[in-house]
């Protein structure tokens, strides 16, 4: 991957001026909370600037436009309305995008959440999602990071986790859960996916699951990949209202455990991002948990 390009809220300034003059006059700050492909700055009180950080995320931007455009209004939930796509310029080397700024707390910061209620809320959104039409959508592949494709693309990585993981978690059972999860296939015409169902990229407002955002990996393929919330943030009666409100056979959600079965273990392995509790947890629930 390429270095990441440094973006401060003076490049951002400079680039809406130059590119989008009559927004020149609003004042330009990041956000707290960042994610790893993309940087985000408020402009103004009802607008946000987005940039990816490299590269292999900067194929997103058209993709992500003409996705949202399609989905805006088709969903139960708000997306964010892509309002201008800015060009390279003033040092920044990739496309990007102005959009509407969505209120609400992201669901990693949201006080006293029903947990039930946000699994059926959630369930529910991806159900119509991936009732729509895809004409809008791209086949799964590289541009989604193979989100929404078969588990296997990821089958060296797991193996290679758990070589090196050797003797630190349960590679038996490991190897047993990724083979239940590669031994079937999404058998249906493809359907929307988001690719990167997370507590940062789901909004709150006033309790109930009020947006989804970032949809940079999203496309049409297999849905297994949008279910690994049901390890990495339900448990107990929320895991299983999560189940049900979905509404997939159980092929699928073997695939689903399977992918964040993945994610674990390259992220414990060091090969994705830095590990911690947070992916043993995770790791724990997805080996003790089947749905």
């Amino acid at each position: 991957m390429s270095r990441p390009v440094d973006i401060d809220a003076r490049m951002v300034a400079e680039l809406v001026a130059e590119q989008f003059p009559r927004w020149a006059h609003l004042p330009v700050r990041a956000v707290a909370r960042q994610g790893w492909d993309n940087r985000t700055f408020r402009l103004g009180e009802e607008l946000s600037v987005r940039l990816p950080v490299a590269e292999p995320y900067a194929a997103a931007v058209q993709k992500e436009s003409s996705a949202l455009e399609f989905l805006e209004g088709r969903l139960p939930v708000a997306v964010p309305s892509v309002v201008a796509v800015g060009e390279p310029g003033r040092g920044y080397p990739f496309p990007w995008s102005i959009r509407r700024w969505l209120d609400g707390d992201t669901v990693d910061a949201a006080p006293r959440l029903d947990r039930v209620r946000l699994a059926v809320d959630l369930g529910t959104l991806l159900r119509v999602l991936r009732s729509l039409p895809v004409r809008a959508g791209r086949p799964a592949g590289r541009h989604s990071f193979f989100r929404g494709s078969h588990p296997s693309v990821h089958s060296d990585d797991v193996r290679a986790a758990l070589d090196r993981l050797d003797g630190t978690v349960d590679t038996d059972l490991c190897r047993s859960i990724w083979r239940a999860a590669t031994d079937s296939a999404w058998e249906s015409a493809p359907v929307w996916f988001h690719g990167d169902v997370a507590v940062g990229n789901l909004l709150v407002s006033d309790g109930r699951l009020s947006a989804m955002i970032d949809f940079g990996t999203c496309g049409v393929g297999d849905p297994a990949c949008d279910l690994v919330m049901a390890w990495t943030s339900f448990e107990g009666d929320a895991r299983d209202a999560f189940h049900d409100a979905v509404d997939l056979d159980a092929a699928t959600w073997r695939r689903a455990r399977g992918w964040a079965l993945w994610k674990a273990l390259v992220t414990l392995s060091g090969a994705s991002g830095p590990g911690g509790d947070d992916s043993r947890r995770v790791l724990h629930e997805v080996l003790t948990s089947p749905l």
